[in-house]
């Protein structure tokens, strides 16, 4: 029998913004999410194209995060 937790905040907050990437990417345009991957990029220095393949995968890796954050200890 599994017993989940709760997710560490931090673990909801990534999970919610690739979410919201892979949203803006696949099914329609954000705006807001657009603005704020550019600002993110410009304060880091890269410079990475968001395709529907990375929007497909971000949405991916949020759902998947969330789960394991619920199931694993600690994330």
């Amino acid at each position: 029998m599994l017993n989940p937790n709760p997710p560490r905040m931090i673990t909801v907050v990534i999970a919610i913004a690739l979410i919201l990437v892979g949203l803006s990417a696949t099914v329609f345009p954000l705006d807001f999410v657009n603005a704020a991957l550019d600002v993110v990029q410009d304060t880091i220095g890269t410079h990475l194209e968001v395709t529907t393949e990375v929007g497909w995968l971000s949405l991916f890796v949020g759902d998947a995060l969330l789960i394991a954050g619920s199931l694993l200890p600690g994330i």
